[in-house]
């Protein structure tokens, strides 16, 4: 294998999905806030052609009240899935190991400033390449920028659905459930 791809979420760090916290604190089941956040404006902020100011004002407009404007970094606490963390250490002492991670700014900027993707060569977010898993584009766009082959990667993340998109381009796709059968799988590979 010439390239490693790690989801972030679930993968490398848990406590990540910040949605249950939000309709807690807003005393809202989780189907009123999709109804309110709506599913176009969840992915447009995923691609970066909403920002999170823009994306609270609407979820404010529809649900009827206001809604703080930091919701997203209120309760977004991520802790890093250490086994993961020292797989991926590893593996980059010989191999290029990059994240491909649908998240969004506010997220982002909580996992740069605390150094979580300091374990990378590069990180590849779909709030900044425009694209969001499970996108076919998401994927031919990683390969295209780290000139490499779908067969010459191999890509793991938590959501079947991510990962089954993934193989579907030809890489070597792997449904993570736990850091042990990830370190497991990858000895096919090295």
């Amino acid at each position: 294998m010439r390239l490693f791809i790690f989801d972030v979420g679930g993968v490398i760090a848990e406590n990540t999905n910040v949605v249950p916290s939000i309709c807690s604190f807003l005393g809202i089941s989780k189907d009123e806030f999709l109804d309110s956040a709506e599913m176009e404006n969840i992915i447009a902020l995923q691609t970066g052609r909403l920002t999170a100011e823009e994306f609270v004002y609407m979820f404010s407009r529809k649900l009827g009240r206001p809604v703080p404007g930091n919701i997203w970094e209120m309760f977004f606490k991520p802790e890093p899935i250490e086994e993961t963390v020292e797989v991926i250490r590893q593996l980059r002492r010989k191999h290029r190991v990059i994240a491909g991670t649908n998240t969004i700014e506010p997220h982002f900027k909580v996992h740069t400033s605390r150094g979580d993707y300091d374990i990378f060569d590069k990180v590849y977010a779909s709030h900044i390449i425009g694209f969001a898993k499970p996108d076919v584009k998401f994927y031919s766009h990683i390969l295209e920028k780290e000139f490499c082959m779908p067969e010459e990667t191999f890509f793991t993340d938590d959501t079947a659905r991510n990962v089954e998109a993934a193989a579907k381009t030809g890489m070597n796709a792997f449904h993570f459930t736990e850091s042990a059968t990830l370190r497991e799988k990858l000895r096919e590979y090295l």
